[in-house]
């Protein structure tokens, strides 16, 4: 089977903090016999893929064409519409001049690359399955990055709906993203719930890394640490800044916070941290996914920060898979299906959004109590391996794929 796999910001493993699913399912889709084209933006990938406005290359044997798009998370929100026009614009072409596809896969975010995954698979006469990350426009709505009752707005929701009803499938990455695509009116029957994975070959028990140790100062302390994006979604310095003060008034200096991660909220936190004189909170700054496993096995608990915006408490964040595949415990603060799996399978702890005392609390809990500590994060393990293996839930993607190529008539392997 031929795949046509669309994502715009399609990472690997040396890419900066990049989100590696659809890198690690192609891997899969490959290894189980498929072909992967995979049309991306060369936001993330190697330089040469950034020296002309089209590049076609190969990534670990993925069919990469890719568009060269200026994007930053410092953009704002006209800017980044302007830069997913030009993205749609360029993957479009690409798509569609492609060799045909038996099946076309499109990932969001944003909820435009729905557009040339739409396009493609009528091009090609083909199926479309459409995988939904966030739900937009209803994310960017909350966040206050659009209007609900604006021109934008509308023609979002409208773009929500469209893309869900002209898909063959969709796959959702969590529960609530589940129903919020069936409450629009798509078949159940046609969803399906595929969540963040936890990359058991990258990510495992461990001693701390003595480098970081000795380079962050970290010896002897009580490590919480944190790898992803610092923007407004995640409001890591809410939860952070008032934790770093709560514990520096307790006279706890021997809990440290460990920040990895980029974002438009970084320039904030620092003014906060320095006005506060917060030295237990460190910032490390931006690094490559492959070195992210050393984060979290020098961290004694993980966290998983998202800002106080209901419809991220649908989230599927995967720094809390990470932490799982790492044996540690992790500290949410979503009230969604996250904060149910921590606390059904005691795999770490949730505090309120913004609520420094009571992170401070949870913190202190697990640092003074060896055993705790050691239970969740052995149930950490056990979970990640019996519910959120990659190798499981990317044969799930592959089942669904194939699914619907077969039932537009087109082979499940190629011959």
């Amino acid at each position: 089977m031929r795949i046509l796999y669309l994502h715009q910001f399609f990472a690997t493993r040396e890419s900066s903090l990049g989100l590696i699913r659809s890198y690690e399912f192609s891997r899969r889709m490959i290894a189980e016999g498929h072909e992967v084209i995979m049309v991306t933006s060369a936001s993330r990938l190697p330089a040469e893929f950034n020296e002309r406005s089209i590049t076609h290359g190969e990534i670990d044997g993925i069919d990469v064409r890719s568009v060269r798009v200026a994007y930053s998370n410092y953009m704002g929100t006209w800017r980044r519409m302007l830069s997913f026009a030009h993205f749609m614009i360029g993957a479009t072409w690409l798509a569609i001049r492609a060799p045909k596809p038996d099946v076309v896969f499109a990932t969001s975010t944003p909820l435009t690359i729905g557009i040339p995954g739409w396009i493609a698979a009528a091009w090609h006469r083909v199926p479309f399955v459409f995988e939904v990350r966030d739900l937009w426009p209803e994310a960017a709505i909350q966040m206050g990055a659009i209007s609900r009752g604006g021109f934008i707005g509308r023609v979002a929701k409208g773009l929500e709906r469209f893309l869900y009803h002209r898909a063959t499938d969709v796959i959702a990455l969590s529960p609530g993203m589940a129903a919020g695509v069936i409450a629009e009116g798509k078949d159940p029957d046609r969803v399906h719930m595929v969540p963040n994975s936890c990359d058991l070959d990258l990510f495992s028990p461990g001693p701390k890394d003595p480098q970081f140790v000795e380079k962050y100062g970290l010896a002897g302390k009580f490590v919480v640490g944190y790898a992803g994006a610092i923007g407004p979604s995640n409001a890591v310095e809410q939860q952070v800044v008032p934790a770093a003060a709560e514990l520096k008034r307790r006279g706890r200096d021997d809990i440290v916070f460990f920040i990895i991660g980029d974002g438009k909220s970084v320039p904030t936190f620092k003014e906060q941290i320095a006005e506060q004189e917060l030295d237990n909170v460190v910032l490390a700054g931006e690094m490559p996914k492959k070195e992210i496993p050393r984060v979290t096995r020098t961290s004694d608990v993980v966290m998983a920060l998202f800002a106080d915006k209901p419809i991220l408490a649908t989230n599927s964040p995967n720094k809390f898979f990470d932490g799982l595949a790492s044996g540690r415990p992790v500290l949410v603060n979503s009230p969604g299906w996250t904060r149910e799996l921590v606390e059904e399978h005691e795999v770490g702890a949730y505090v309120p959004q913004g609520d420094g005392v009571a992170t401070a609390e949870a913190l202190i809990r697990i640092a003074d109590d060896d055993a705790l500590r050691e239970r969740m994060g052995e149930n950490a393990l056990a979970l990640a391996k019996a519910q959120f293996g990659r190798d499981e839930l990317a044969h799930k993607v592959i089942a669904v794929l194939e699914r619907a190529a077969e039932q537009h008539g087109h082979p499940k392997v190629m011959r």
